[in-house]
């Protein structure tokens, strides 16, 4: 008979939040003076278990979360019951992590830094490629109505995009198999895409299973680079569609993988470069007039 370990609970995070945006005076063509929100850029410095980690610069809309994916997403801890607490303090611009065992080899482990493609160049840890043919994805197919209808709530998402512009936004849907509709579960905005993302998978991580049951999509505003693949198949999300291009080594491992991207997707346009498998289509849907 298996004796099996009790689950240790989920962490312990603070709520430190701060501005989004910041007013500016600017003086515009005509030579006329006003104000403008911009976002409000700041760093993060992680330690975990004491020891300096990374410094990630952020808007800081929900910094106890991005530390949680930033940590699942490089691969670092297993899962968000590994950690104990995240405590986020702005006036020292840190974030304390404190983990139940510690973090197994992480000098080996953090010893190796990647430069990525993301916004404030932002860095990960030993080689992106390793481990990705073991990824198994679930089955999902998304219906062209139902990227059109994904399509259509980030539209009418109120952000600070829209007030302030100079951020990527991201989001997680999941749909009902063969249906019309898709449901927002989480909407989150950075400085870089790959900060969204790593909010989004911290933010699933504090999730009971039962709360996205379904098949999932992610979405994104930015380019589908080899690391935003990367991390969405990690999070076990097989379609993802975003606003802009890809990459080609994002095609590549999308390939490799058997993810769906989609990009170039505003109002009824999009490109699937890959997976179109999982793309139930509709091009009659492409003919007719947004409602």
């Amino acid at each position: 008979m298996t004796t099996r370990l009790p689950l240790l609970p989920l962490p312990r995070l603070t709520q430190a939040r701060a501005a989004l945006t910041r007013e500016v005076e600017v003086v515009d063509e005509h030579g006329a003076h006003g104000t403008v929100s911009i976002p409000a850029e700041r760093d993060l410095t992680v330690y975990v278990d004491r020891r300096e980690l990374v410094t990630l610069m952020t808007l800081g809309a929900q910094p106890e979360l991005l530390v949680l994916g930033y940590l699942l997403n490089q691969r670092l801890i297993e899962s968000a019951s590994d950690v104990e607490s995240v405590t986020v303090d702005w006036e020292v611009g840190a974030a304390a992590v404190k983990t139940h065992a510690g973090i197994d080899r992480i000098e080996e482990r953090t010893a190796k830094k990647v430069v990525t493609t993301g916004c404030g160049q932002g860095s990960v840890f030993g080689d992106l490629m390793a481990d990705i043919d073991n990824l198994r994805l679930p089955p999902t197919r998304m219906t062209q109505a139902q990227l059109y209808a994904l399509v259509n709530a980030i539209r009418l998402q109120e952000s600070t995009y829209k007030s302030a512009g100079s951020v990527h936004g991201c989001a997680l849907f999941t749909l009902e198999p063969g249906g019309t509709e898709a449901t927002m579960h989480c909407f989150v905005e950075d400085v870089g895409r790959h900060n969204a993302i790593d909010t989004i998978a911290g933010w699933c991580a504090m999730q009971p299973p039962a709360a996205l049951a379904g098949d999932r999509v992610f979405y994104t505003t930015g380019r589908l680079t080899s690391e935003m693949v990367i991390k969405s198949a990690q999070m076990g999300v097989p379609i993802v569609v975003s606003r802009s291009g890809i990459t080609q080594m994002g095609h590549e491992v999308a390939t490799r993988v058997g993810l769906c991207a989609i990009g170039r997707a505003t109002n009824r346009h999009f490109v699937c470069y890959a997976g179109v498998d999982r793309l139930v289509q509709q091009p009659e849907l492409a003919r007719r007039n947004p409602a």
